[in-house]
């Protein structure tokens, strides 16, 4: 099992830039690819970027493709979402998943296939 903390959220103008941190504990973390998700208020959670094991692949919605950046540091047992050019949309709680996979150029793109999941950051973004 892998435990996971969010940190990094907060109030942004938009046009602004924030970077999320998710820590992990427990189990190898390199076994781990990893996920971002988020949930505004009244809609459902939606993927937002995941990354391999490796960090060697990542993969973006189409929302926040060329603004935000997905890494990970696999000897600080962390991944950072750099979020720039932020935008009101953007607001929600935004949630660091975790899945244990063989392959370490896979990552998985749907909450149903994460196991692991932090308790949530809020990201505000004001116009």
């Amino acid at each position: 099992q892998v435990q996971l903390v969010e940190s990094g959220g907060g109030l942004v103008q938009a046009g602004g830039s924030l970077r999320l941190s998710c820590a992990a504990s427990g189990d190898t973390f390199s076994m781990y690819a990893m996920g971002w998700f988020r949930q505004a208020p009244g809609k459902e959670r939606e993927f937002v970027a995941a990354i391999s094991r490796s960090g060697g692949r990542t993969y973006y919605s189409d929302s926040v493709k060329g603004r935000f950046t997905f890494s990970r540091d696999n000897a600080k047992k962390t991944v950072y979402l750099q979020m720039n050019s932020l935008k009101p949309e953007d607001t929600a709680v935004y949630y660091c998943a975790a899945e244990r996979v063989y392959n370490r150029e896979s990552y998985k793109v749907t909450a149903a296939e994460y196991d692991y999941w932090g308790q949530g950051t809020q990201v505000t973004v004001s116009s």
